[in-house]
């Protein structure tokens, strides 16, 4: 009773919390050290802006490369998202480069000093934002996820530990993930942070056996704030619940829906609606079968009623 109990009320806190207002996003590749990596992080970046920016009105999307992204300027941009973002915002944070690990401490290798994940759990601490996102793609990225998890920020590492320290392709297919429509597995028109971390997994993996090479790089995630990262979604922990509610991107007419001051309410509405039937399925085994179906059954038609008036 006190699991359903619970239950209850994180789906009235969720049916009833106001829409999310605005996404904040800050991509920064870091020092490349050579030309290669050099091209390749600033390319992986510029493309992110592309893609984040076409995403609505309602991103505010910031890059740093090349000599811009220095840790001053990192911080700055950090601390000026804190005085902007609300708690009903969503913060996403992409590192791209290379990151080291020295048994205790991740720094992302940057232009001049480097900057801690310690520090960077500190600067994200201070955003308002009560649903965050850090999608760390460096190598040993695995060596951060311990100090940059919480409740409330999921965590995504190219690296399941500090010790895998060659350069990544992860970052790579992260961007291919967010402007493919075969990643939208669940066919809504958006592509989630857990559908962008599935693909990105299966695309590197891919890559190592066309490759013939021992793969050096294993992608790990935690979103329950409590727990080890993990490399799939599992309901029994609910590993996966939170990034598949976070939309990076939308295609088609969800798309235009959030471009569309007019629609953008009902689109909200709709993705509320998603994530309540995405955790009543999660949480089955915690209700009676009754309740479940009733609830499931109320959710299926309203989500039918908002997609109906989306689509006039």
């Amino acid at each position: 009773m006190r699991a359903a109990a619970r239950l209850c009320l994180a789906l009235a806190l969720l049916v009833n919390a106001p829409a999310r207002a605005d996404v904040y996003f800050l991509t920064v590749a870091g020092l490349g050290g050579e030309p290669d990596y050099e091209q390749r992080f600033t390319s992986a970046a510029g493309d992110l802006d592309r893609i984040l920016k076409a995403t609505g009105a309602t991103s505010h999307v910031d890059t740093l490369s090349g000599t811009q992204a220095t840790r001053q300027q990192l911080t700055d941009a950090l601390q000026r998202i804190a005085g902007e973002a609300k708690a009903e915002d969503d913060f996403v944070l992409i590192l791209i480069g290379h990151g080291s690990f020295d048994g205790v401490q991740y720094k992302l290798n940057l232009v001049g000093p480097d900057i801690s994940a310690s520090e960077l759990a500190a600067l994200c601490d201070k955003i308002a934002a009560q649903r965050q996102l850090i999608v760390n793609t460096t190598s040993a990225s695995g060596g951060s996820v311990a100090t940059l998890a919480r409740r409330g920020r999921a965590v995504i590492a190219a690296t399941k530990t500090g010790t895998e320290k060659n350069a990544t392709v992860f970052a790579r297919y992260w961007v291919e993930a967010l402007q493919d429509p075969t990643a939208d597995l669940d066919k809504n028109e958006s592509i989630s942070a857990l559908e962008a971390f599935q693909y990105a997994t299966a695309k590197t993996a891919a890559f190592y056996e066309a490759q013939k090479r021992l793969a050096t790089e294993h992608a790990v995630f935690e979103d329950t704030g409590k727990g080890p990262p993990v490399r799939a979604a599992a309901s029994e922990s609910g590993a996966g619940r939170f990034l598949a509610s976070l939309a990076l991107v939308r295609l088609g007419s969800a798309q235009a829906a959030a471009s569309d001051p007019a629609k953008r309410g009902l689109l909200a509405r709709k993705e509320e609606l998603e994530r309540k039937i995405d955790m009543l399925k999660y949480q089955r085994a915690a209700m009676a079968e009754e309740d479940y179906k009733a609830q499931l059954t109320q959710a299926l038609v309203a989500l039918a009623k908002v997609q109906a008036e989306l689509e006039k």
